[in-house]
């Protein structure tokens, strides 16, 4: 009797190994679902950067005050008969760029 108690027990531990630890096993399926949740919230990150990324390109496409703002802010060019004036606060100094001699 003891012999099939046996036999019937690891019966059941043969039985129960695909299922915790084998190819399709609950643990690998744990950390295939972890992989699929970051792979969502990095195409969420990246959705939303493309949206982004396609207002800006549509607004440099349509108008030319984003790229007014991009020649003024990142490149400090300003128009022609312009008075260029910056306002520091305390502690801040920084040259204003020639008004006569605007930098292209």
């Amino acid at each position: 009797m003891r012999l099939i108690t046996l036999s019937l027990a690891l019966l059941l531990v043969l039985i129960q190994y695909p299922l915790w630890l084998g190819k399709g096993g609950w643990l690998r399926v744990g950390e295939l679902e972890e992989q699929v949740a970051a792979a969502h919230k990095k195409n969420d990150e990246l959705e939303r950067r493309n949206a982004k990324l396609d207002s800006e390109v549509r607004d440099l496409k349509d108008g030319t005050g984003a790229v007014e703002e991009r020649a003024r802010y990142e490149l400090s060019m300003i128009k022609q008969n312009e008075i260029y004036v910056q306002i520091l606060g305390k502690g801040q100094t920084r040259p204003a760029p020639d008004a006569a001699n605007p930098t292209p």
